[in-house]
């Protein structure tokens, strides 16, 4: 090859291993890309509130009730009306006479009827915020329950990979002994075997929490880590001890409280309307009976009162009161209800709170006993069955006390929930 050719070829090296130095160089300044940001609970309820129907037809919901406020504000109950009629005997004898009326019809309010429309307003307008509210607290329960099912498949499976990388270290070790000629091929078989069994156990956690993060996103519309960033569980603060009586806070029951009052102003209503609205009506006739004649101009004042409405008016009394004592039968039942479930809850928090205490007492001396056996099976003083059965004592009591913290975390978001509160 010619030498100037040899050069050339040697330069062109050169710049590629230069340029492929300088990527390698630049991918690794870069930083690494972070992991999945961990979500929290009130992130997922916000998500999930956000796709809600009730979330997205509050705006028109909000306006319909303003414009009944307005129209319950208003002079007159329907809007006016114009009038307009022409009179000929072009038809017929055909003389000439002529007679146009122009007139308005007025509605009127009935006695009574005007202010109770207002009211029926402002209890409509409570009744939509109200009803908020309580949607908001079912969208709460549903996320809630999702979330902490969530919780404990990752606990469930954090747990299951330690117990996994504890079987594997004594199999290595069981290994090393049994090539040393210090543990028999039986030993290695039971130690592959206890590996075998916690990667069975892995897997079926890591399924369990592979559905728990589908039906979470499914709910909220957020995909979850598939790796917690947290070491455990963030719990809702817990909630004041108030008095147990004090409930009409609640949504649920303020939504029932102001359905009833709307059924209550309903009824008033249609008690006061016993009858179609009267109509006052002034019109301008011009006016000629034949050809040639002068026109003639009068005004009309009149006023139109329908008689009593009868059984239809009966009916709507009836159906509106009916509703109104339904409402409150409710309400009282459901303010039983929830004084129940909040004693319940708050018992539960008691319990789990106790529960808590003995199973991170039995985790330490779990792993302390871990610590003296496998210690003692290295001296060759305890033989491998009683370290694996050791071992998985020791991994049942963690995952004993880490299921124990879930359930006071999710008792405690349960307690809140039966006292009305959002997640936090």
């Amino acid at each position: 090859m010619h030498r100037r050719t040899r050069t050339d070829s040697a330069l062109r090296l050169g710049a590629t291993a230069a340029a492929l130095s300088a990527l390698l160089m630049a991918a690794q300044a870069q930083p690494a890309r972070p992991a999945a940001d961990p979500i929290s609970l009130r992130q997922a309820f916000d998500a999930a509130w956000a796709r809600q129907p009730e979330s997205l037809s509050l705006p028109s919901r909000r306006d319909a009730a303003r414009a009944q406020q307005t129209a319950a504000r208003s002079w007159t109950p329907e809007p006016a009306a114009l009038e307009v009629s022409n009179k000929t005997d072009r038809l017929n004898r055909n003389q000439g006479a002529r007679e146009l009326e122009i007139g308005v019809a007025v509605p009127l309010w009935l006695p009574g009827e005007r202010s109770r429309s207002g009211a029926l307003a402002e209890a409509g307008a409570a009744a939509v915020e109200s009803h908020t509210s309580a949607a908001q607290l079912g969208v709460a329960a549903s996320v809630r329950e999702t979330w902490w099912a969530w919780q404990r498949a990752r606990i469930d499976a954090d747990i299951a990979r330690d117990h996994l990388d504890s079987t594997e270290r004594i199999a290595a070790d069981v290994s090393r002994r049994a090539k040393a000629g210090d543990l028999a091929r039986a030993d290695q078989h039971q130690a592959d075997g206890a590996v075998a069994a916690a990667e069975s156990a892995l897997a079926q956690a890591q399924a369990a929490l592979a559905a728990a993060r589908q039906q979470l996103k499914a709910g909220t519309g957020l995909a979850a880590p598939a790796e917690s960033a947290t070491t455990g569980p963030v719990a809702e603060p817990e909630p004041d001890a108030g008095p147990t009586g004090e409930t009409d806070a609640h949504a649920v029951l303020r939504e029932l409280q102001d359905r009833a009052a709307v059924a209550e102003r309903t009824a008033q209503l249609a008690s006061s309307q016993s009858r179609a609205n009267p109509e006052l009506t002034l019109s301008g006739t011009r006016e000629r009976g034949t050809a040639g004649e002068a026109s003639q101009q009068s005004i009309t004042l009149g006023l139109r009162i329908p008689f009593g409405g009868g059984p239809r008016h009966d009916t709507r009394v009836a159906r509106a009161r009916a509703e109104a004592l339904d409402l409150q039968a409710r309400l009282a039942l459901e303010r039983e209800r929830l004084l129940a479930e909040r004693e319940a809850a708050r018992g539960r928090v008691d319990a789990a709170r106790t529960q808590l205490a003995a199973s991170e007492r039995r985790a330490r001396l779990a792993r302390e006993s871990r610590g003296f056996f496998d210690k003692s099976f290295r001296l060759g003083e305890t033989d491998l069955p009683t370290r694996l059965r050791i071992e998985a004592e020791a991994a049942d009591a963690e995952r004993q006390a880490a299921r124990t913290r879930i359930e006071l975390a999710a008792s405690i978001s349960a307690w809140r929930q039966a006292l009305g509160l959002l997640p936090q």
